[in-house]
C-alpha cells in the first residue's frame, strides 16, 4: 500500500488516519509527498515510510513558475511508478492536493488499483483530472454530479489521537493554566495574514485568556516580534506550526480558523468555532465547509474582509461571555461528526485490493 499525500499538512493528516486504520488491519503502508513544506517528515514521525518526489501546485494564471510546475509534474510520474515498484505496492491512495494526479496515473500504468480521497466540499482539481484512473473516489461531502458507484460519501478522516484529545492533555503539552480561558487561532498550516493581523490586534496588549496561535512556519518570526512589541504579556503563545494540532484544539473553549479540512478535527474534537474562509481557495470550497458547521450551529462563519481585529474581538467576547452558548455549540459540532470516515475508506481500499 503506497498513499500519496501531497503539498500540505492539511493533506496528510486525513493521510495519516486512513494509515493508522490500515496498520491496525495488519496493511504495510508507506508515504509519499513532495518534500520541504510545513507538513514533510509528519509520516516518517509517526513510524510510516516516506519518499519525496519533487513537484509543486499549478497557478490558475499564465507564469513562468508554471512551465516548472509542468516540467515536475511529467517527471513525477516515471519517478512515482519507480516508488510503486521499489515499496511493491498493490493499491495506490491519492490523499488530495496535487499529487493525487502523477500517483492515479503511475498507478494505472503500473497495474495498480487507485483510490481518491477528496476532504473538501468540492472536488479538486488534482482529483478531477485523476477520477478516471480511480475505482472509488471517498468524498467528504456530497458533490454535485458526482453520484455513480465510483462515488462514495465517508466523510474527512481523522485519527484516533483527535477523537481521544482532552483539554487536560492539551492543555498539559501546551503549558496552559487547566482553569484559564484559552482561544486557538489558526490559519492553517501555511498561515493567514489575515488572520494573524487580526488576531494580534484584538488580543494585544495583555489578553484577558489564554491565546494559542498558530501563525504558519513563514510567519512565524514575524507574529514573534509584533507580539513582543504590542506587549502580548505570557498569556499569548506564537507557533510556527504543530505537529499535535488536534491537543490544540482540545485545549481550547474556542477556535478561530480557516475552514480546510481541519473543520472535521473541530467537529470530531467538539469545539465551537468562528471560521474565516480563505477567499481564493478553488471554487470556494472552504465557504462550503464553513458553511456545514455554521448551518449546524456549531460555528460563525464570517468572510475575510471581515477578519479586522474589532469584528473578532466583538465575536469573542460575545461568545466567552455565554459558556452556555459555547456549550451548546461543541456538542452540535460533535453531532456533526462523522468519526468512523476512517474505517469506510479503509474497507473501500481492502475492497479494491481484493478484486
Amino acid at each position: 500500500m503506497v498513499i500519496a499525500a501531497g503539498g500540505t499538512a492539511g493533506h496528510i493528516m486525513p493521510a495519516l488516519a486512513l494509515a493508522e486504520e490500515l496498520r491496525d488491519r495488519g496493511i504495510e503502508v508507506s508515504f509519499v509527498g513532495v518534500g520541504g513544506r510545513a507538513g514533510s517528515g509528519i509520516p516518517e514521525r509517526n513510524g510510516y515510510p516516506e519518499d519525496h518526489v519533487p513537484l509543486r501546485g499549478i497557478e490558475r494564471r499564465l507564469t513562468v513558475r508554471n512551465l516548472w510546475a509542468l516540467v515536475l509534474a511529467a517527471l513525477a510520474v516515471p519517478r512515482m511508478m519507480g516508488v510503486l515498484r521499489r515499496r511493491r505496492a498493490d493499491v495506490v491512495v491519492g490523499g488530495g492536493g496535487y499529487m493525487a494526479g502523477p500517483a492515479a496515473i503511475a498507478g494505472r500504468l503500473t497495474r495498480r488499483r487507485v483510490v481518491l480521497m477528496e476532504a473538501d466540499s468540492r472536488l479538486g482539481l488534482a482529483n478531477r483530472l485523476a477520477a478516471p484512473f480511480a475505482k472509488r473516489v471517498a468524498l467528504a461531502f456530497p458533490v454535485a454530479g458526482r453520484r455513480r458507484r465510483k462515488y462514495v460519501i465517508t466523510g474527512r478522516p481523522v485519527s484516533r489521537a483527535v477523537r481521544e484529545a482532552t483539554k487536560a492533555e492539551g492543555r498539559r503539552r501546551l503549558g496552559i493554566d487547566p482553569t484559564a480561558t484559552c482561544v486557538l487561532v489558526a490559519g492553517g498550516s501555511q498561515g493567514a495574514r489575515s488572520i494573524n493581523d487580526a488576531a494580534i490586534g484584538a488580543f494585544c496588549p495583555n489578553p484577558p485568556f489564554q491565546v494559542v496561535h498558530v501563525a504558519g512556519e513563514r510567519n512565524a518570526d514575524e507574529v514573534r516580534e509584533r507580539v513582543r512589541a504590542g506587549g502580548c504579556g505570557p498569556r499569548y503563545h506564537v507557533h510556527g506550526f504543530l505537529d499535535d494540532f488536534p491537543q490544540a484544539i482540545a485545549a481550547a473553549d474556542l477556535v478561530i480558523s480557516r475552514s480546510g479540512g481541519s473543520v472535521f478535527e473541530l467537529a470530531a474534537v467538539g469545539r465551537p468555532a468562528i471560521l474565516i474562509p480563505y477567499p481564493h481557495a478553488t471554487a470556494d470550497h472552504q465557504t462550503g465547509n464553513a458553511r456545514w458547521l455554521s448551518e449546524a450551529g456549531a460555528a460563525i462563519m464570517i468572510t475575510d474582509e471581515e477578519c479586522t481585529a474589532a469584528r473578532i474581538r466583538e465575536i469573542v467576547g460575545a461568545l466567552l461571555a455565554e459558556p452556555e452558548r459555547l456549550t451548546v455549540m461543541g456538542k452540535a459540532a460533535r453531532a456533526a461528526a462523522r468519526p468512523d470516515a476512517a474505517e469506510r475508506i479503509a474497507d473501500l481500499v481492502e475492497g479494491v485490493a481484493r478484486r
